[in-house]
Parts: C-alpha cells; sequence; structure tokens
C-alpha cells in the first residue's frame, strides 16, 4: 500500500478402487478452508532462503504471493511481476497506480487496488479488486469494493471468502476487515481491536490458521488474529511488504531493498519462523 512518505489437475492411472478413494479423498481435503493447498505447495517448490526479485521498479514493493507450483508474484505499485522460485522474472506488466498487496486464488491473480486517496475521510478513495492471468498477467476483470472507503490496499481468500483491508484515517483506533464472496459481493465489515497502526493495515495473508497482517509505523507492526477476526496477538515486526506462509511453522517475508538507481527499488524475500513471544522472527542466514 501507500508508504509514509508514498488444484493441481494430475491424471493417473490407479491399481485399485481403494487408491482411488483415498486420493480423491485426499484432493479434496486439500481444497477445503481456502488456500490451504497453496500453502502446503509453496513449502515444498520456494526454497526457505533469501530470493531476490531481477530489476529494479519505480515506487516499492506492495505486496507478494505465490500460486504454490513454484510462481512467484510481485505488486511493485503501477507494475506486477512475475518470477520463479529463484527470483528469475518471466514476465511484468505495467497496471495503474496504486497496485496494492494481492494474492492467488483459484487459477487467478487478485490485487487489491485504489484509484483514488488513501487514508481520508470516505469518498476519496475508488477501491477496485483486479484480476490477471497468471500466465500472461492480463487483466481480466475489475471488480468495485467501494465499501472499503478508506482506500484498498491488502487481501488474501480464505473459507471461500475474499477478505480485503485497507487504509485508515489518523485517529483511528481500530482497523476494518471486508468480506465478499468470490463474486465480489459485499458481505459484512469485521472490526479487528487492534488499536490504531499507521495508515490502517498494509498487506493480509491467512496461514496455520490465522489472519496475519503487516502493517507500517516506527517501528513497523504486526497483527495477527483468528479466522473471525479476534486479535492473537501484535508485535514490532515488519511484514508490511507483504508475506507467504510456506508451512504451519515458516514464512517467506518481503522486504525492499534500495536499488542501485535512484527512486527505484527492488523485491525481497526473506525466511521467517513463527514465534509466540514475537510473532514472526527472522532466520540467520551463512
Amino acid at each position: 500500500m501507500q508508504t509514509p512518505e508514498t488444484e493441481a489437475a494430475t491424471t493417473m492411472k490407479f491399481a485399485s478402487p481403494l487408491r482411488l478413494f483415498l486420493t480423491t479423498v485426499t484432493v479434496v481435503s486439500m481444497t477445503i478452508g481456502g488456500l490451504a493447498e497453496t500453502q502446503s505447495a509453496s513449502a515444498e517448490v520456494l526454497p526457505f532462503q533469501t530470493i531476490n526479485c531481477d530489476g529494479e521498479y519505480s515506487h516499492h514493493l506492495q505486496g507478494v504471493c505465490t500460486d504454490g507450483k513454484g510462481t512467484i508474484f510481485w505488486s511493485f505499485t503501477t507494475k506486477i511481476v512475475s518470477t520463479d522460485a529463484n527470483g528469475k522474472v518471466i514476465k511484468e506488466v505495467p497496471a495503474p497506480n496504486h497496485q496494492g498487496d494481492l494474492c492467488y486464488h483459484d487459477g487467478a491473480v487478485y490485487v487489491a487496488v485504489n484509484l483514488g486517496r488513501f487514508n481520508q475521510p470516505a469518498g476519496l478513495a475508488n477501491s477496485w479488486v483486479f484480476k490477471y492471468d497468471p500466465a500472461t498477467l492480463q487483466e481480466l476483470a475489475r471488480f468495485p469494493v467501494p465499501e472499503v472507503v478508506h482506500g484498498a490496499g491488502g487481501m488474501d481468500f480464505n473459507d471461500g471468502k475474499f477478505i480485503v483491508v485497507g487504509g485508515l484515517p489518523k485517529g483511528t483506533n481500530e482497523n476494518y476487515a471486508y468480506e465478499y464472496t468470490p463474486e465480489f459481493k459485499f458481505v459484512k465489515r469485521h472490526v479487528l481491536a487492534s488499536g490504531e497502526t499507521l495508515m490502517g493495515i498494509q498487506t493480509a495473508v491467512f496461514h496455520a490458521g490465522s489472519w496475519w497482517f503487516g502493517c507500517y509505523g516506527t517501528p513497523q507492526v504486526l497483527l495477527k488474529a483468528t479466522p473471525d477476526f479476534q486479535m492473537q496477538g501484535k508485535w514490532e515486526f515488519d511484514g508490511a511488504l507483504g508475506m507467504i506462509g510456506l508451512d504451519k511453522e515458516r514464512f517467506l517475508v518481503a522486504r525492499g531493498p534500495k536499488a542501485m538507481t535512484p527512486k527505484m527499488s527492488r523485491g525481497q524475500l526473506v525466511p521467517a519462523m513463527i514465534s509466540a513471544e514475537k510473532g514472526l522472527e527472522l532466520v540467520k542466514q551463512k
């Protein structure tokens, strides 16, 4: 979001009806609960180490996600980029300002977008969700989400619903999570008793049975909540540029290293572990 200063179908022949039954049960279980299947696959195909996205980009990194098959998607405010698991660029396309955090669901990439102003009184934002083809990054559709009145900036999918988060005016002592159907029909606004966070919530991911939200601030703040948005924790940790859950204990967390070119930025993922005391804790690498 704005900166403080800006299933896999596999054809198989089975030896017996029992194996077919067991495999069918396994596939069904993988798809229950939203993105659980993507997260499990992610742990197998993404390395638990630093991944640098090739290239330099204007503005800065806003969010990351994966298809669970080795492709990573990066949102750089005015450009959407796909890379392989090592950060090599596959495709990049320009996109209207402001592309925020993004998620992968059911064969498509979805991005929280605000074409208006952030963190202002209701009426000045212009909130949307853009849908992209994951192979070509061609824009497929736009869905209005006007209920996100202070600017849509982050999103994820879980348990049959999209959740969109975004900006907030200064002095707001709570955060909001906006629930939508898979067709982007508005369901309700959930209140998160988080206390004030600078400019609301920047990034969102559902992983390991909880919602994780990255927020700006000095220092940055990480929020954790139950599936029904009851607070579970609040820590000083930077998840404001994006997070990818790998398995029940591990994450990749986004960073935005400075680029060699002035006024340009880069994208990076670094490994982190879930910590009861710190929320997430970065893993030291040799």
